[in-house]
């Protein structure tokens, strides 16, 4: 399967869903003063939501710092959105505004650090996902 990359911030949620999900990622560094990874091949990112009550900010400083390397914005295939569904309106909007911004799908949102119904179906559905992508250039 290809790639998972994935944000969390010093909270964790987002690290102990992608722990939970038993498959190798790929963490962005807190620290914007760290270097980024490098990724040799496809993925897919799942990203929390920082945004204020008006939905500025919404995507991680770090997250943005990512994708704009055209190496990295080339390779995205697809976005998994998280937040607090306490937040109304902006729940999970960083994976809407990626998604949006980089023209692909957003696969699915859970919230905090997700359930073992959300580890099941992120889990089937990557699986599914990667295999419907063509691996022919």
């Amino acid at each position: 399967m290809p790639g998972l990359v994935y944000f969390s911030s010093a909270s964790g949620n987002t690290a102990r869903f992608v722990a939970r999900l038993g498959l190798e990622a790929t963490r962005l560094p807190i620290s914007p003063k760290e270097p980024l990874p490098a990724l040799p091949r496809d993925y897919v990112l799942i990203c929390p939501t920082f945004a204020d009550g008006e939905g500025r900010g919404a995507v991680p400083k770090q997250v943005i710092r990512f994708l704009n390397t055209p190496a990295h914005r080339e390779r995205l295939r697809g976005v998994i959105g998280t937040g607090n569904r306490n937040f109304g309106e902006t729940y999970a909007l960083a994976g809407h505004v990626i998604a949006r911004k980089c023209a692909v799908p957003l696969l699915y949102t859970f919230e905090l650090a997700g359930t073992d119904r959300d580890i099941a179906r992120v889990h089937d559905g990557l699986a599914a996902f990667w295999g419907t992508q063509c691996l022919t250039a």
